[in-house]
């Protein structure tokens, strides 16, 4: 019998990068996401309308290229914990954009991380899966990266962001004011964590370079303030919040481009409430809120392509 499960991607309101230093992120999962349906096989064997078919051994072992790296590596993790080669068989169809930094390699991650556990009535909690497809990535591609995406993805709840702190695994769910609507705006510069200055950033934390670890400890606080404004409904301190936010990306941490840095003016001239770089930088895509009465107009006037999003509930079965 076939059976379908859903991952969907994030946004990142505020908290940029403060996930490789244990810090705290205000992400939301999107209403755009992936859909995996499948049955029990002996082996993996995924096709993707996008990205074409993928096979490899039920544990994710031997190599495997190009997307099926991803679901190789989420297999071999999951063996490590523990779960038994049970494989599976199926098909992948995603609307979400693939480079414009919404996270469509975790929405892979934790979407096959839940069929694959299904399938074996293999059970880990949100946030050991969470954990494993963070490790999946790295294993796949070699990114250092934090554990955001994929504790977004599999613990967002509709109408909320989710407060996380990285370090201590502590979360909590902020309601989004409903007279504010998400709006995702693509700056057309398409990257991938693997080929950004992602794992380069990282090493300069490491290494303590003081524009760095200004930007997290600065940011962090940023995320306390966004939480506060969203709850008292003060939209002119988050516009003042999600701008200084882009600054320190900008200056301190050196991860976007100039595309982001121009939509992220013009959003602002178009009269939006916040705005600013989202994602893993370098390029991708800049949030905005916007008053929901003026979204589509919006969209209409930013000169990019834009999507009215809204924050949805996490991966689950359907």
């Amino acid at each position: 019998m076939s059976r379908a499960f859903w991952a969907p991607g994030r946004v990142n309101l505020i908290g940029e990068f403060t996930d490789l230093a244990g810090g705290l992120v205000l992400p939301a999962a999107l209403d755009l996401g992936l859909r995996i349906e499948v049955e029990p096989a002996r082996e993996i064997v995924l096709g993707s309308r996008a990205l074409g078919p993928t096979r490899m051994a039920a544990d994710g072992s031997g190599r495997v290229e190009g997307w099926g790296r991803y679901v190789a590596a989420v297999a071999a993790e999951l063996a490590a914990l523990g779960r038994e080669p049970v494989g599976v068989e199926g098909d992948i169809a995603s609307t979400l954009p693939i480079g414009a930094g919404l996270s469509s390699s975790a929405a892979l991650e934790v979407g096959v991380g839940l069929a694959l556990c299904a399938v074996a009535d293999f059970e880990l909690e949100p946030l050991e899966l969470a954990q494993a497809a963070r490790r999946a990535e790295h294993r796949a591609v070699g990114v250092p990266s934090g554990l955001m995406d994929q504790a977004a993805s599999l613990l967002g709840r509709r109408d909320h962001a989710l407060l996380l702190d990285t370090g201590t695994l502590e979360y909590e769910l902020v309601p989004l004011p409903p007279e504010l609507a998400l709006v995702i705006v693509d700056s057309g510069v398409s990257r991938s964590l693997e080929h950004s200055g992602y794992a380069t950033r990282k090493r300069e934390l490491e290494q303590r370079m003081r524009s760095r670890v200004r930007h997290i400890e600065t940011e962090n606080v940023r995320v306390r303030g966004v939480v506060d404004a969203l709850r008292a409904r003060d939209f002119a301190r988050l516009g003042e919040l999600f701008r200084a936010g882009h600054e320190s990306l900008r200056i301190d941490f050196d991860a976007t481009v100039p595309e982001l840095d121009l939509l992220v003016d013009r959003a602002y001239e178009l009269d939006a409430v916040a705005a600013r770089m989202t994602g893993g930088g370098f390029g991708g895509a800049i949030v905005a809120l916007v008053e929901a009465d003026a979204a589509e107009a919006f969209v209409d006037a930013i000169g990019s392509r834009a999507w009215i999003c809204h924050a949805s509930d996490g991966a689950r079965e359907l």
